[in-house]
């Protein structure tokens, strides 16, 4: 799904949640080449003009999450949570902590070893970066969310200094995992349900009544 749709379908179910005509949601997507700045970020870590990023098939979009500079593509999952935490827990630290621990217990079924960096965010293997999160919450409502390198293609990150930080990135591929991002995403999915005390069930609904109204 192109960067933008999926924004524009986050922005409808948020509004929605907030209304309480939609109960919460978790968004599993792939996307084309995409470059996309947080709203703390800092342009110089874009080490590319437009230009070069076009010929390179790479758009770029600012964003309201937090974080700085990162790049999503294909072989990536990338997930947005539509929660509303008063119904989970109205601490954002945590929010983020469990998002983390539900990667990291992802990871650890395809037996990788991955964790935290103190002060940082994000998933890590060792030094290597293998997930990426950054978040926006509005009275309580998430959007935005995480991006796990399945089968991605590190080459791209060339383009950026991922996150603001000069430490390399990995994949679960590069890491000698090979699995479809399907299959990722069932069992991340699991996770996340569990971590979140929450119900899984997976639908197309929010999606098609998104499309029927656009």
């Amino acid at each position: 799904m192109p960067y933008a749709e999926a924004l524009a379908l986050q922005q409808d179910l948020v509004a929605r949640r907030k209304q309480g005509l939609a109960t919460d949601q978790l968004l599993l997507v792939e996307h084309p080449h995409v470059i996309t700045l947080g709203r703390n970020g800092h342009m110089e870590n874009v080490l590319a003009g437009e230009d070069v990023l076009g010929r390179a098939g790479i758009s770029f979009y600012p964003t309201d999450r937090g974080g700085d500079v990162t790049y999503h593509g294909p072989g990536q999952l990338v997930g947005y949570p539509i929660l509303d935490l008063r119904e989970w827990k109205r601490d954002v630290a945590a929010y983020v902590r469990a998002i983390e621990q539900a990667i990291i217990d992802t990871l650890a079924d395809y037996g990788i070893a991955a964790g935290r960096i103190p002060k940082l965010t994000g998933v890590w293997v060792g030094e290597r970066k293998i997930a990426a999160i950054g978040v926006h919450i509005s009275r309580w409502v998430t959007s935005h969310g995480f991006a796990l390198n399945v089968a991605t293609d590190l080459s791209y990150f060339q383009y950026i200094v991922p996150c603001g930080l000069t430490k390399p990135v990995t994949s679960m591929e590069a890491l000698g995992v090979r699995a479809g991002l399907e299959d990722v995403g069932r069992t991340l999915a699991g996770h996340f349900g569990r971590i979140f005390d929450c119900e899984i069930t997976r639908e197309a609904s929010a999606l098609a009544a998104y499309e029927s109204e656009t």
